[in-house]
């Protein structure tokens, strides 16, 4: 297990909706197999309604979304201005580089939930409507001009918990070999 010394819980949000941003609660239960309880993402099967459109039956590897605050005080810089919450996040972390994780990888979140991580989150054009121009700092390009998605991962509820801000979060990889996330 990485130790990630400092990684931490900012906030946690849900909504029972299809909302664009969800509202941030004092805690969330995550139900294992299914996702964040209460939440319209939460389920088997998929639950994002474009996804639902094209296969019913594909299994949910989008039962939990989590990004990291550090994007926030990036964006800022940019002039944007973003809160947890507001890009639909269910889990805001700091202290750890989530884009940087390999698929597999375990996120020991409090006393006893566990994430596993299942690969980035592909934005979709509603960002536009939330702030203009949104969609575009977060999928700027590298130097390969191959793209680089900024608005988090997704992963599904191994082992089931509360989740609450302040929440210390222990990251375990995956055995070798290690394959980089990609977009689910």
């Amino acid at each position: 297990m990485e130790g990630n010394v400092g990684s931490y819980v900012v906030s946690v949000s849900q909504d029972a909706r299809h909302n664009f941003s969800k509202q941030l609660r004092p805690s969330i239960d995550l139900v294992e197999g299914l996702g964040v309880e209460g939440d319209a993402h939460c389920g088997t099967t998929v639950q994002h309604l474009s996804r639902v459109r094209r296969d019913p039956t594909q299994p949910n590897l989008r039962q939990v979304h989590l990004i990291q605050a550090e994007l926030f005080v990036e964006l800022e810089q940019e002039g944007f201005s973003v809160q947890p919450g507001d890009l639909g996040e269910n889990i805001t972390t700091h202290g750890i580089d989530l884009l940087a994780l390999p698929e597999g990888t375990f996120l020991r979140i409090g006393a006893h939930a566990v994430v596993q991580v299942t690969g980035l989150r592909n934005p979709c054009l509603q960002i536009d409507h939330f702030q203009a121009g949104l969609l575009k700092a977060v999928l700027p390009r590298d130097s390969g001009g191959n793209v680089i998605r900024k608005t988090g991962i997704m992963g599904v509820v191994h082992t089931g918990g509360e989740v609450r801000v302040s929440d210390g979060i222990q990251v375990e990889l995956p055995a070798e070999p290690r394959r980089p996330l990609e977009r689910v």
